[in-house]
């Protein structure tokens, strides 16, 4: 396999750091890689494959050709320079929310929908991390069966803010003040900011009601969602209610999501056996749980679902894009 040039954007971030980690982890072919940072983190020193690399500033001047760009900056940041990198022919594959919704850009787990790749024009967005764990089984069951609705509820990490959630996290058990919520997050549970043009929902909730429907090519699907922030430094979890087209069993569902790529059944409860978010760490699989039949409804069923939101949910999900452009001889 040929080896790759790669760029990282934000790389002295948390999930910045986690492409590195990936990358190392599932050997990417690399023959050149460069980290970017803001002003602040200029000049600082990574390592990377037992070798130190200088953190080089972001601006214009600084972009340069490489075949993937991993970007974990944010979405201002994102909408300036992604396309500057694509301008100079580098695949950018994009954490943010910036172009999850654009028309001209594929929103892309690997496992679900790779067959969107082959429409990029150099920029690929990175699915929201509570968006991403739910695809892996819900693509499948989709398939098989047919969706009507889904009713998320998510139990989500404060990692999800980056470092500085999980500095408020520390600082407030730890007695100190913190202020970068309006609300404490430690012995507490929050939601996230309200969205812009629904502003009875967060943010969260809403995106990830467009990006299931994108990634699913299901725009009229219905999707309703509830978004919770916890006091946990790692792992998203997520209670999903599916009603079907179709008639079925529990055991249909569990053998349609058995032998997935990427996901894993853990689901005895009697047995106390299910996944929980201390099954993620340092994983990049799917856990699913309590596969149950709705005691009502014969047409539904519940699910619990969970995965790292670092790692899956983030940098590994972006590494797995790389790749299968890679396998698909699209780079």
């Amino acid at each position: 396999m040929k080896n790759h040039t790669i760029a990282i954007v934000g790389a002295t971030g948390l999930v910045g750091r986690t492409f590195l980690k990936i990358l190392q982890e599932q050997n990417f072919p690399i023959s050149e890689i460069q980290f970017y940072a803001s002003t602040k983190s200029a000049g600082t020193e990574i390592e990377f494959n037992s070798q130190m690399h200088k953190v080089v500033e972001l601006k214009p001047e600084t972009v340069e050709k490489f075949d993937f760009a991993l970007f974990s900056a944010g979405g201002t940041i994102s909408k300036t320079y992604a396309p500057l990198f694509a301008k100079n022919g580098t695949i950018v594959i994009d954490n943010s929310s910036a172009w999850r919704m654009d028309e001209q850009v594929p929103l892309v787990v690997p496992e679900v929908n790779s067959e969107d790749l082959v429409w990029h024009n150099g920029i690929i967005a990175n699915p929201n991390c509570s968006t991403i764990q739910m695809m892996l089984p819900l693509k499948p069951i989709s398939d098989l069966f047919g969706l009507e609705q889904v009713i998320v509820s998510t139990y989500q990490s404060i990692s999800g803010a980056g470092n500085k959630g999980l500095a408020q996290l520390d600082s407030e058990s730890s007695n100190d003040v913190y202020t970068y919520h309006t609300k404490q997050i430690y012995s507490n549970a929050i939601f996230h900011p309200s969205d812009e043009n629904f502003t009875d929902w967060s943010n969260e909730e809403i995106k990830m009601i467009n990006e299931t429907r994108k990634i699913l090519h299901l725009p009229e699907l219905k999707v309703s969602v509830t978004c919770v922030r916890l006091p946990i430094r790692i792992g998203h979890s997520e209670a999903i209610y599916c009603t079907l087209q179709k008639p079925f069993e529990i055991s249909d569902i569990k053998n349609v999501l058995s032998n997935r790529e990427n996901l894993i059944i853990e689901d005895n409860f009697p047995e106390g056996v299910y996944p929980t978010a201390v099954f993620t760490k340092n994983r990049d699989e799917v856990f699913v749980g309590r596969i149950r039949k709705d005691l009502h409804n014969q047409n539904s069923f519940w699910m619990w679902v969970v995965a790292n939101n670092i790692r899956k949910g983030a940098a590994t999900n972006a590494v797995q894009i790389a790749k299968k452009m890679i396998e698909m001889n699209l780079v």
